[in-house]
């Protein structure tokens, strides 16, 4: 697995050993982010927070890393995936731009004012068939982690569909055995 593109380009980005981790795949993320950077309802990549929830590998946050994003907080439970999002941390010399934390993505609570702003982009990867995008949006509407223009993609399997109660869809992609939703915070 390798950075898209930015100032990582062509950087390779470790992934957790065994079947725990399913890391986005390359075509997917280069999928998703042609549409961050031509998508008129797209938030601005440079300079975006971003919250990269079941984080994995972190090869979300860390592509957005490289295109310009001024933030990144890693949520992720696992020990495992926090050791190798360490290791891209350090890998990419992004300490002062990144942080993890290490609380679930359906109960973070609120957030601290430790990690800044909200958050104007969410990536949220879970495992696949678990029925944890509805209440991961729920916690972040809840604790006031998202910035009110935010987008948030969902990564799920093609067959998978889940409840998005206050949030408007803005776009759908499929790529490979995974589809990419795009929410907004839904218009009053």
């Amino acid at each position: 697995m390798r950075i898209i593109s930015g100032k990582f380009k062509g950087q390779a980005i470790a992934a957790p050993a065994g079947r725990d981790t399913r890391p986005t795949s390359d075509r997917a993320r280069e999928s998703l982010f042609n549409v961050l950077a031509h998508a008129a309802w797209a938030p601005e990549l440079e300079g975006a927070r971003i919250i990269d929830l079941f984080a994995g590998s972190g090869a979300l946050g860390f592509e957005a890393m490289s295109r310009g994003a001024a933030f990144c907080l890693f949520v992720e439970t696992d020990s495992a995936a926090r050791g190798t999002i360490r290791n891209n941390i350090e890998s990419f010399q992004l300490f002062g731009n990144t942080r993890i934390h290490r609380r679930s993505a359906t109960d973070l609570g609120p957030k601290p004012a430790g990690v800044g702003a909200p958050f104007t982009i969410a990536f949220m990867d879970p495992p696949y068939f678990k029925d944890l995008v509805a209440p991961c949006l729920k916690t972040l509407t809840g604790g006031n982690w998202l910035d009110p223009d935010a987008l948030i993609v969902v990564e799920t399997d093609a067959k998978e569909s889940f409840e998005h109660d206050g949030f408007d869809i803005v776009d759908t992609r499929e790529a490979g055995k995974a589809r990419l939703t795009m929410l907004k915070l839904a218009s009053i």
